[in-house]
């Protein structure tokens, strides 16, 4: 389907407890069939990383939205780490203040992990949600060892830096099969184009706010399993073995179903947003199918 261009935004800020959330509202084309708003998620990418897929669905009323402490969200509270259970809360917050549900919801990475976890606190508000690639890491086999590699990246962080703590990720991240109980010590940032200087800053919104929080989470798989609404795990078809696309597999065992694979690897729906490029046709035309019900 063909993007509309000139399709208008509509953009409002939402007071929530210990945050102010900031959320954009793209409305239907006029004359669009009916159908249930479209929300889009990511965690800590914000709204701007949808822009390309949110565009190639303009018969939905699509919504995205910054979390609470990336780009234009801001934390009222002071608080330096975020719970799913507390991002969870605030996507049932824009849900119902964009309109209401129950919302088809397409739900990236550590979006994944807080959509999972507002199916779990307020299923009335999702008709199907599409979770890709959470980073779970208590459905893997390997949880333990993945456990202590994810805890060396963020001491990393809070020793070196940000450069150190983004040289770990990205090593980690991409990292093949079950995750060895030793990766070695983290590597030079240089590696990676990063700066190894610390500017003393410890306020990253992933490798400080959400890392941990997000990827240590465990989810209440029966009321998983018990919700009225449709919950579709999803992994990328360049992405097998890495640690999220495990985790979508692990997540999708644990629900009895099977993951659904979508075009691209972990950021296939990306369009050039953060300079990444996926395959966004071909992941709206997969996740149109899904939405349909016709996988």
């Amino acid at each position: 389907m063909t993007a509309t261009p000139t399709r208008e935004i509509r953009t409002a800020t939402l007071t929530v407890p210990g945050a102010e959330l900031v959320y954009d509202v793209r409305p239907a084309a006029p004359g669009s069939p009916d159908a249930p708003v479209l929300l889009m998620v990511g965690s800590p990418m914000a709204a701007a990383g949808f822009g390309t897929l949110s565009a190639l669905f303009p018969d939905r009323t699509v919504v995205t939205y910054d979390p609470r402490g990336s780009e234009r969200s801001r934390r009222t509270d002071g608080a330096t780490r975020t719970t799913p259970p507390e991002h969870a809360d605030d996507l049932a917050a824009v849900i119902e203040a964009a309109g209401g549900g129950p919302a088809d919801v397409l739900a990236s990475s550590g979006g994944a992990v807080n959509a999972l976890e507002l199916v779990v606190r307020r299923p009335d508000l999702v008709r199907t949600l599409v979770a890709h690639e959470p980073p779970s890491l208590f459905v893997l086999p390997d949880r333990e060892e993945a456990s202590a590699a994810t805890r060396v990246v963020a001491e990393a962080y809070q020793r070196d830096g940000a450069g150190a703590g983004m040289a770990g990720f990205i090593r980690l991240v991409s990292h093949r099969g079950p995750v060895p109980a030793d990766l070695g010590p983290v590597p030079d940032p240089a590696v990676f184009g990063l700066p190894a200087e610390d500017d003393g800053s410890r306020d990253d919104v992933m490798l400080g706010q959400n890392l941990i929080t997000c990827t240590h989470h465990e989810h209440d798989v029966e009321a998983l399993r018990a919700a009225p609404c449709r919950v579709v795990l999803a992994v990328g078809a360049e992405s097998e073995g890495e640690l999220a696309h495990r985790g979508g597999e692990g997540m999708a065992q644990r629900l009895g179903t099977a993951p659904v694979v979508f075009p691209g690897g972990h950021a296939g729906f990306l369009g050039g947003e953060y300079g990444q490029t996926g395959e966004p046709e071909a992941f709206a035309a997969r996740l149109r199918e899904v939405l349909d019900g016709a996988s």
